[in-house]
């Protein structure tokens, strides 16, 4: 019983200083969305954690830290999203070039043998060593090698082409 009425006292605590906690978390974050977010992730997080707080009587201090430290956590997460501009965005739109040469690259993969396919394959997509893909083909070390330099001659031809 005595957890769920630290649940209720910090409920209550909250609702009576909802605003204080609403302009400590913009001050922080700058953004009215982001605020309302900060505290309301933060109140979850509090009685999500109502075992953590020992005294009663520091629900105000134990509420703001847990406040400043979701706000903080925000402003990281939002750090590593990277805003880009519009000539930035339309510069990135000639990718569409890019499905060509990935459609005949692998057009081009598509043609050599099965054997060849696979180390090409296992070399550069799965990044495995020569001896490795040895192993894993059971052939020789040098049937791979002279298996690759061949294949990697035809693909430059078909791409070339």
């Amino acid at each position: 019983m005595k957890k769920d009425s630290l649940v209720k006292q910090i409920a209550d605590y909250v609702i009576i200083h909802k605003e204080s906690y609403y302009r400590l978390a913009y001050s922080y974050v700058k953004n009215v969305d982001d605020a309302l977010d900060v505290v309301q992730d933060s109140i979850y997080k509090a009685l999500s954690s109502v075992d953590s707080l020992k005294d009663p009587s520091h629900i105000k201090t134990w509420f703001y830290r847990i406040v400043i430290n979701t706000s903080l956590d925000l402003l990281r997460k939002q750090k590593k999203v990277v805003s880009v501009d519009e000539e930035t965005l339309i510069s990135c739109h000639i990718k569409v070039v890019d499905k060509y040469a990935d459609i005949d690259l692998h057009n081009a993969l598509e043609s050599l043998p099965e054997n060849c396919r696979s180390i090409i394959i296992l070399r550069y997509f799965e990044d495995m060593k020569l001896e490795e893909i040895a192993e894993v083909l059971n052939e020789n070390i040098s049937t791979v090698k002279s298996r690759l330099y061949k294949s990697l001659e035809v693909l430059q031809i078909k791409m070339e082409a």
